[in-house]
């Protein structure tokens, strides 16, 4: 079987979560302990509330759900039902209790960062015109970060001060299959290396330079590639939300030591959906499932798979998970959660039960 989010294959220990080791967490370690203090772990669960010690705002959801200001913006359960994945059971009231303030956050961000930039012009004596924030949204396969990242969409691009919200996943800057194959890297698909980097790297400077016309490949799920001639174009955004596994990696250190540009470096805002990997491996199988439907579409990747039963479909998804999924979590995506704004954390139940912040 394969992986609707990867390819099959074995997967071990990855050369850009050993960049990343040497390049960002060795490097905070000996900051950190040239004064004395120790390297703060974001994968533990630290007290609510804030101290003065920690660079994080932990919010438990009730207190979270608070934030939020009066708003007529609102999602009834038609609109939460057609934006959410497969499998998801997020509702109305997580809209209103966790995505509404979050949106109400950014949406302060980008009031904020507008009235920066008209500073700096001033100073600089320039009259330049404002581009896009950029939103991250990383996470698991399965976690439920493209949910999040078409709610935040939708909540945004209500709000009369910045309509005009894209939404991109990454999916569309993964190389074409035949590519993957060329390159060997079918077994790896979904890993860091499996994506255009210089690609998904131009389409963010792009943004951030003010291209009023931009345009990103389409990825078909039900083709598991590349839609040929297929392109989502996008002009004038307010907000460009980027959604993917790998939106918050760092920069690959190169042979002589020295790193480059990534898409992080232009990124205003980021949010990390977390989960305990033992519930993600659950949602992920229970969603393989719910793919089957797929099966009988005799365009679909997943017609191989029509005459499987359900415990063997299930069987099948598992071994993906523990070749591919469960390594690329580890690996490459788990250790980029520091790098977040605010870091989603979901209970086993798929609910998110609280929600830290980066000071800024």
């Amino acid at each position: 079987m394969s992986n609707p989010d990867g390819a099959p294959g074995a997967a071990s220990g990855s050369p850009f979560r050993a960049a990343y080791a040497t390049a960002h967490e060795q490097a905070l370690a000996k900051a950190l302990a040239a004064r004395g203090v120790d390297e703060p772990d974001v994968t533990a669960s630290p007290s609510q509330g804030t101290t003065p010690d920690s660079p994080w705002i932990e919010l438990p959801r009730a207190k979270w759900s608070q934030l939020a200001h009066d708003s007529h913006i609102a999602l009834d359960q038609a609109t939460v039902e057609r934006l959410r994945s497969r499998q998801d059971p997020t509702d109305e009231r997580d809209v209103e209790e966790v995505y509404l303030p979050l949106a109400q956050l950014i949406s302060l961000r980008l009031k904020n960062r507008g009235r920066l930039f008209s500073a700096q012009n001033d100073f600089l004596q320039l009259d330049a015109e404002r581009t896009p924030l950029i939103v991250g949204v990383a996470g698991s396969v399965a976690v439920g970060k493209s949910t999040a990242a078409r709610l935040l969409q939708e909540l945004l691009s209500r709000d009369a001060a910045h309509p005009n919200v894209a939404l991109v996943p990454t999916d569309g800057f993964l190389y074409p299959t035949a590519e993957l194959e060329r390159l060997g890297l079918l077994a790896r698909k979904g890993f860091p290396e499996s994506y255009d980097r210089r690609a998904l790297l131009k389409f963010v400077v792009d943004v951030k330079s003010g291209c009023p016309d931009l345009s990103v490949p389409v990825y078909s799920q039900v083709l598991y590639d590349i839609v040929p001639g297929e392109l989502n174009r996008i002009h004038n955004p307010d907000i460009v939300i980027l959604e993917g596994l790998n939106v918050l990696q760092p920069a690959v250190v190169g042979p002589d030591g020295h790193t480059g540009l990534t898409v992080g470096d232009f990124m205003d805002f980021s949010v990390f959906v977390d989960a305990d990997e033992a519930d993600i491996e659950r949602w992920f199988v229970e969603r393989a499932v719910a793919f089957r439907a797929s099966a009988d579409d005799p365009d679909s990747f997943f017609k191989t798979y029509a005459g499987l039963s359900d415990e063997e479909y299930r069987s099948e998804a598992r071994k993906v998970w523990e070749a591919i999924n469960g390594p690329n979590l580890r690996d490459n995506i788990a250790p980029t959660k520091p790098r977040a704004t605010a870091i989603l954390r979901k209970g086993s139940d798929h609910r998110i039960e609280s929600v830290r912040i980066r000071k800024i």
